[in-house]
C-alpha cells in the first residue's frame, strides 16, 4: 500500500522559512505536521502571551485577531502550493478571494492552533483551498480561500 504524505515527516520552522518569505511578528506557522502534495496540508501555530497584536487586542482580555487565523489558514496553503516548486523563490502567493468566513471560539494565548487545509482547486497559478483552525479538536475559524501565484 503506497501512502501519499510527503516523505520528510514533520517540518520545522526554519523549512518553513525556505518555503515562505513571512517572518517575524507575521510568520504564523510554527510547524508543519502533515504534507501530502496538491491535496493537504496541516500545521501549527502556538499562540504566546507575548505575541505582540495581544497588547491591543484586547488589554486585560487577550484575544487572537481573526483576520491572524485567517492568514496562518492562508500559510498553509502558501506552503502546500509552493513547497515542492523549483522556481519557489522566484514566487509569491497573494489572496485573491476569502468566501464563507466564519469565527466560531476565541483562540487565546496558551492554545495551540491547528490549520488544516485541503485543495478544492489547483492550477500553475491560481487554487482554491477549504480551511480551519482548530483548537483542541474544536473548530475556531474556517473559511474557503482562493490564491494567485504570481513572479516575486
Amino acid at each position: 500500500m503506497s501512502d501519499e504524505r510527503d516523505t520528510g515527516g514533520e517540518r520545522d520552522v526554519r523549512w518553513i522559512m525556505e518555503v515562505l518569505p513571512h517572518r517575524y511578528p507575521f510568520l504564523l506557522v510554527d510547524r508543519v505536521l502533515e504534507l501530502v502534495p496538491g491535496k493537504r496540508a496541516v500545521a501549527i501555530k502556538n499562540v504566546t502571551a507575548n505575541e505582540e497584536f495581544f497588547q491591543g487586542h484586547f488589554p486585560g482580555h487577550p484575544v487572537m485577531p481573526g483576520v491572524l487565523l485567517i492568514e496562518g489558514m492562508a500559510q498553509t496553503g502558501g506552503i502546500l502550493a509552493l513547497h515542492d516548486r523549483p522556481d519557489r523563490l522566484d514566487k509569491l502567493v497573494y489572496f485573491a478571494g476569502i468566501e464563507r468566513a466564519r469565527f466560531r471560539r476565541p483562540v487565546v494565548p496558551g492554545d495551540q492552533v491547528r490549520f488544516e487545509v485541503e485543495v478544492l482547486v489547483a492550477r500553475q497559478s491560481f487554487s482554491k483551498l477549504s480551511c480551519r483552525a482548530l483548537v483542541d479538536g474544536k473548530v475556531a475559524a474556517e473559511a474557503v480561500l482562493s490564491s494567485a501565484t504570481v513572479d516575486r
